[in-house]
């Protein structure tokens, strides 16, 4: 997803397009621009933008010939302070971070280094688009906004660009079927979203744009004359996405193959001014399996389609062979702060899963705020057997969003044994099992150990009268309510 002229101003500085970047695919066989030649790794100008060649499939046109100016500059409302020129002689390199930490796949140009701490340039425009497919980023977004946070913090300007048009097409990359078809409700309804999600992460210093407010009013007529025409169909036919789909036995749709027509036509900027692309990794397991699942689907970033807890929970998870890389990559700690915890993970008195509650912890501060920690830590405390964490049911009812529960009536618990409610509960398949397990001492009420298999549940066992929590070892729990 991409930018139109229109919305960059003269004198405003450069713009960066940021996208994910498949590691081991080289930049000539996924072109970060659609509309780039393999050649084309030097800064973009409007006036001798893509220049043809046998992998360019635009052809020489000059800027006016691609946009109206009746165009609003939507830019106009990006405001930096007279003092812009004088912080960039003092503004950290980003892109030099983002090489630091692992976070840089490839740039177009090397002259993008240079001009993000160049005092004679203004702060960059940075942006990252996203398709509205669902109603909530998944955690695959996530570094694209990372990205655009460093970006941020290093003094640029960051652009969060939603695809409310690309959107109504589909990207056909990675896909073997063409996506379901969105209706406008439900597009709106997933734009919403993803623009909450992009304000809350990126706080004040930040623009969100919809580049279905510049395609809306593009006619078929329009289209053909002012892009399509400029389009080489051979290039097109070249794209590693489209050449799998032909191959396959549903094929291909015109509109899935226009997909590359809407993303490359807005990356073209006004005589005078710098483009540059910029790359970074996908977010990958040590295996080389994408990390971003769960047993329960997509790790989302809005609480409403999963909670802090369980966001929290999935990092404190991860492998020691991947928490440091993470840390570089996840998290805006020191470079220094992760090479002392890495060197802890080294000796024998370090403490199990220490990098991994620091990395579940400034992820999740990161993407639901100071609340959504605490959050995460009073129900991660609630739930560890053992915890001192005195249970009330408004708790239990926040915490059993996330883990089983079933409903059992007064009398199938208040001084039924525990053996029995443990396997009415569903907790164990059988009263032998659940036996076993309370010699083994791994059964707990409330996250209080039962020790006596002949422990019946008394009345002041149920909290507030309203039900109560069992648990087998550290992980397996359900929650009871009293129906």
């Amino acid at each position: 997803m991409v930018l139109p002229a229109s919305l960059l101003k003269k004198g405003q500085g450069n713009i960066v397009n940021l996208m994910a970047y498949a590691t081991g695919v080289t930049l000539a066989s996924r072109s970060i621009f659609p509309f780039c030649s393999r050649a084309l790794l030097s800064p973009l100008r409007a006036a001798s933008v893509l220049e043809s060649s046998s992998s360019t499939f635009f052809t020489r046109v000059q800027a006016h010939q691609l946009f109206s100016t009746s165009r609003a500059p939507l830019f106009s409302s990006v405001k930096f302070s007279t003092s812009s020129l004088e912080t960039a002689a003092s503004r950290s390199n980003v892109v030099d971070i983002l090489e630091e930490r692992g976070l840089l796949e490839s740039v177009t140009s090397e002259n993008l280094r240079s001009a993000c701490s160049d005092p004679n340039v203004a702060p960059l425009k940075v942006y990252c688009g996203f398709d509205p497919t669902a109603e909530s980023l998944h955690l695959g977004n996530l570094l694209g906004i990372i990205v655009l946070s460093w970006f941020q913090r290093c003094g640029h300007q960051a652009v969060g660009l939603i695809g409310g048009a690309t959107g109504r097409v589909g990207d056909p990359s990675g896909k073997s079927l063409e996506r379901p078809e969105l209706d406008s409700l439900t597009l709106e309804k997933n734009i919403a979203g993803i623009k909450n999600i992009l304000v809350k992460i990126l706080g004040g210093n930040h623009v969100i744009f919809n580049n279905y407010d510049w395609w809306k009013d593009m006619t078929m007529l329009d289209f053909l004359k002012n892009v399509g025409r400029f389009a080489r169909v051979g290039p097109m036919m070249a794209k590693e996405s489209v050449k799998k789909r032909l191959e396959s036995e549903q094929g291909m749709s015109y509109t899935e193959f226009s997909y590359q027509l809407l993303q490359g036509y807005d990356f073209i900027l006004q005589p005078e001014e710098a483009a540059y692309g910029l790359t970074f990794p996908l977010l990958l397991k040590n295996d080389g399996t994408k990390f971003g699942k769960s047993e329960d689907g997509a790790i989302w970033l809005s609480p409403s389609m999963l909670s802090p807890y369980k966001f929290y929970q999935y990092f404190f998870s991860v492998p020691d062979v991947d928490v440091i890389r993470f840390l570089k990559t996840l998290t805006f700690l020191s470079l220094d702060e992760i090479k002392m915890l890495e060197d802890e993970m080294r000796k024998p008195g370090y403490v199990p899963n220490t990098a991994q509650m620091k990395l579940a912890e400034e992820v999740t501060r990161f993407v639901h705020g100071e609340e959504g920690l605490k959050e995460a830590m009073k129900a991660t405390e609630a739930l560890r057997p053992g915890a001192e964490t005195k249970l009330d049911w408004n708790l239990i009812e926040r915490i059993a969003e996330d883990i089983p529960t079933c409903s059992l009536s007064i009398d199938r618990v208040s001084g039924v044994s525990i053996v029995d409610v443990s396997v009415s509960s569903g907790l164990f398949e059988s009263k032998s099992a659940a036996r076993r397990m309370l010699k083994q001492g791994g059964v707990y009420m409330n996250n209080e150990r039962v020790d006596d298999d002949n422990k019946r549940v008394e009345e002041g066992d149920i909290v507030e009268g309203k039900g109560l929590v069992l648990s087998s070892g550290k992980k397996n729990k359900v929650v009871i309510r009293i129906s």
